[in-house]
């Protein structure tokens, strides 16, 4: 009896592995098992280290040290010979032994490279024991390093290796640095902190139900991988919530979110909008029909107030311009102190209650909340105010501050009697590296001698003062916040000059124009020119859009003004690119070639700065600790930055 089962069951796995090769044949994949020998020819002839006897995830092996027989295997090791074969007979035997009361003892022996495991004896064990649904099989391991260790993947590797020290946990492999990092913050871990044999157990019970509701939506779409949908599921969830789900809630809470999956996982998956759409030509009865909604309730989501928080007072005076603008086409509220995520989370449920059709927050640092909220509340539109972000349930929105920076550069560059301009840079996040670049050049067009002295208001506090040290006397700080011109003649506002005694003369800025953005975005909603879509959209709009303002002192000299004015209408009407110029960073490489215009995603994650720059982009453990926060959701450097843990 046992031999009749036993030869049934070989024939089910082996329609189970010629259905398999028809399937990866189909969407051009190896339908085999790989080969280690392939993929690192030295593997035969290096020992690496041996590995004290241990369990490992039965889907981690996915191929052989050597082609040998791997013929006769499909990529997940089901058996594909003939029923009649020599093969067949000794996997029919195995199986038997499997369904005895002995079963299959003795272990694999394999090779572990990059975090995968390839058989070098006990192929047909495998084989036998997958079929039969084993989650993990013992082996004999021998441990190869990569060559090669600067590579991403190399380097994404040796985090695992630190990783496994402290978890003993093989069933999740990042493949980009700083993602193991980032697991242990969403799970409150620190790096060293050991972890106990039932807390290892626990995780890897929960993230192997997580990843067979993750494979049951995934399983013809080898492009994701269950490990970077567990960092964006935990941003959403803790993972006690995950936990305490079962399979059919983690399956719908995975649908909920699995656009941004796909985003996420996907290097070029950012839409960057440039300027608004003009509004579709329709016709009245299509304006009818097209859904769009003729009155929106729109709530504005704020950190801090407008009396300790000029960011806050430029985004409140944007909505009380919005609600001016449209009138009766909109009904606008702004909600103010959501400093922690539990304070924005019920702010947000707040608006939404209250009827928000669209929800602005309006800082980096609420994007994680905000993208929680939008899975909660899919009716309502989410837009965050940040940049290069990849999620479709979340739209991005920021300003091409870089353009006023030019024109500000090319007056500091005339007026300086030294050839010393100071920059006072205030984060290293995406867009400044640009900005400062863009100032430079400018600077460099009206004094082709100019030095851009940098300073960060990150990292010291009083960056004037130590410019001022240095003998410069022309200095860009800190940019208008509204359109209130007043500012300008406030200390320590835009470019200024700096006399013998002291006293500061200002002399231009880059103004945002924040009500200008949201009454773009709203219109084009009403109208319908932007439209639900399941892509990753950023707006990052500049001066040809009216969201980017410049305030000049009439102290600007005459000549220096006409040149600024000249320019600033150029980039109104959106025919003058700043960096379409060679442009050479500090290190003596190619930030622009000059022949090709750099994206605008290539400008938005630009992290060089130009040879006229003097001075660095800090590192996060140079930050003053009310930086950091920011850092972590915006920073150049983000990847580096090392995890947040619960104390």
């Amino acid at each position: 009896m046992i031999q009749v089962n036993s030869k049934e069951e070989y024939l089910k796995a082996q329609s189970l592995g010629l259905k398999e090769k028809r399937d990866l044949e189909s969407h051009g994949c190896s339908p085999y098992p790989a080969v280690l020998e392939e993929i690192f020819p030295q593997a035969v002839h290096t020992s690496g280290t041996a590995l004290p006897p241990v369990e490992i995830p039965a889907d981690r092996i996915i191929g052989t040290v050597s082609a040998g027989r791997t013929g006769v295997f499909s990529a997940s090791f089901l058996p594909l010979a003939d029923a009649n074969s020599e093969f067949s007979a000794k996997w029919i035997a195995l199986c038997e032994a499997h369904l005895s009361d002995t079963g299959i003892r003795d272990p694999i022996e394999c090779i572990e490279y990059l975090g995968d495991f390839y058989v070098s004896e006990g192929n047909k064990r495998v084989s036998v024991l997958r079929y039969f649904g084993a989650v993990r099989i013992p082996a004999k391991v021998r441990r190869l390093l990569p060559a090669e260790k600067d590579s991403p993947r190399a380097v994404a590797y040796y985090e695992f290796l630190d990783f496994y020290k402290t978890t003993h946990i093989y069933d999740i492999q990042f493949t980009v640095p700083g993602e193991y990092a980032k697991l242990l913050s969403l799970l409150g871990k620190k790096t060293n902190d050991e972890w106990s044999e039932r807390e290892t157990k626990r995780f890897i019970s929960v993230f192997s139900c997580f990843k067979d509701a993750f494979t049951s939506l995934s399983s013809k779409d080898h492009s994701l991988k269950a490990e970077n949908a567990l960092l964006l599921f935990l941003k959403v969830y803790t993972f006690d919530e995950l936990a305490g789900m079962a399979p059919q809630e983690i399956k719908k809470a995975l649908i909920s979110l699995w656009q941004d999956i796909k985003t996420t996982s996907e290097s070029e998956a950012i839409t960057v909008q440039t300027a608004p759409d003009e509004e579709k030509k329709k016709s009245v009865i299509s304006k009818l029909i097209s859904g769009a909604p003729r009155k929106l309730i729109v709530a504005f989501i704020c950190q801090s107030d407008t009396e300790r928080s000029t960011w806050t007072r430029g985004h409140a005076e944007g909505a009380a311009y919005l609600a001016n603008a449209l009138g009766d086409s909109v009904s606008v509220k702004t909600y103010f102190n959501a400093d922690a995520a539990k304070d924005a989370e019920m702010l947000i449920n707040d608006a939404v209650a209250d009827g928000a059709d669209l929800v602005f927050t309006t800082t980096p640092q609420l994007l994680d909340v905000t993208l929680k909220s939008a899975v909660k509340h899919p009716k309502t539109r989410f837009y965050n105010c940040s940049a290069c972000q990849p999620f479709s349930s979340v739209k991005s929105y920021y300003c091409r501050i870089y353009e006023g920076k030019f024109i500000t550069g090319l007056i500091a560059g005339a007026l300086t009697d030294n050839d010393l301009v100071g920059y006072v840079g205030s984060y290293p996040i995406m867009g400044v590296p640009a900005s400062i670049n863009a100032f430079a050049l400018g600077a460099r067009m009206t004094n082709p001698r100019a030095r851009i002295l940098l300073e960060w208001s990150a990292t010291e506090y009083d960056c004037v003062k130590k410019l001022r040290e240095k003998g410069v006397k022309v200095i860009s700080n800190r940019d208008i916040p509204t359109p209130d011109v007043n500012y300008l003649n406030r200390n320590y506002y835009g470019t200024f000059t700096i006399d013998d005694e002291g006293g500061l003369t200002p002399v231009a800025s880059p103004v945002w124009m924040w009500g200008k953005l949201y009454e773009n975005i709203i219109r084009s909603i009403l109208t319908n020119s932007i439209e639900r879509n399941e892509h990753a959209v950023n707006y990052w709009w500049g001066m040809d859009s009216g969201v980017i303002d410049i305030a000049l002192s009439d102290l600007v000299p005459k000549g220096v003004r006409m040149l600024a004015d000249i320019l600033i209408d150029r980039l109104k009407k959106g025919d003058l690119d700043v960096f379409a110029q060679k442009i050479t960073a500090q290190d003596g490489s190619l930030i622009s070639d000059g022949t090709v215009p750099l994206s605008s995603l290539e400008i938005l994650k630009m992290d060089k700065l130009m040879d006229a720059v003097e001075g660095h982009i800090p590192e996060f453990d140079e930050l003053l600790p009310f930086s950091r926060g920011l850092v972590r959701a915006l920073g150049v450097y983000r990847e580096r930055i090392p995890p947040v843990t619960e104390m």
